[in-house]
């Protein structure tokens, strides 16, 4: 899997004459923003000499017992490794990394039901996916070159072909190390909103 391949299913969308095609492919490109970065975040910290096959499942489930989202995970990527997040997306890191922020804002908006000031028309929602996408294509370029993964494939549970663990700057060499990373990073101020959990389906509130 690639990033091609991954937003092939928003390309079918977007190609659909769907009434809702703006606000459907809009919260599926979101839903790929926001789990790059967490397999991202997954694959630094399996790289510790301390986990193997036989841990991954603990640390499945010191992550879903916590409520850690998309601006979570760019902390965490920085506490990790030694190289920003900023840049490792490149030059473009700064205004794609607002758009993120303005486009959880209206999602979370949105599937709850709620009307956003922004008055988002599809043309407005497509835009905001085109953009999304270009923070994923830069992220999974300089990722892959940095640490040999792009946050697409399918297992991050797996070992980089050349060993990291001297580019990691946290230290996290057990289960405990990494609920507490996970405590420390939920409890970091924010730039901006938080990605929340959404449950219902979203009402498009324009003719997205």
């Amino acid at each position: 899997m690639n990033i091609d391949d991954e937003f092939a299913t928003i390309d079918a969308v977007l190609a659909s004459d769907a009434e809702t095609r703006g606000v459907d492919a809009f919260a599926l490109a979101l839903i790929k923003a926001e789990r790059q970065m967490r397999k991202l975040c997954t694959y630094l910290v399996f790289q510790s000499g301390a986990f193997g096959s036989g841990d991954v499942e603990a640390l499945r489930s010191a992550l879903a017992n916590r409520r850690v989202y998309f601006l979570d995970f760019v902390l965490a990527w920085d506490k990790l490794y030694a190289r920003p997040l900023k840049e490792i997306v490149g030059p473009d890191h700064d205004r794609l990394h607002a758009v993120l922020e303005e486009a959880i804002a209206c999602r979370n908006k949105i599937f709850h039901g709620q009307l956003t000031t922004k008055y988002l028309s599809r043309e407005d929602l497509i835009a905001l996916v085109a953009q999304i996408r270009c923070w994923c294509r830069a992220l999974a370029a300089g990722s892959q070159l940095e640490i040999g993964y792009d946050g697409f494939g399918r297992n991050s549970f797996r070992k980089s072909g050349s060993p990291l663990t001297d580019r990691l700057v946290a230290k996290i060499n057990s289960i405990e190390d990494y609920n507490q990373l996970l405590v420390e990073i939920g409890k970091q101020p924010k730039r901006g909103i938080q990605s929340k959990p959404a449950h219902d389906k979203p009402e498009a509130q324009t003719p997205g």
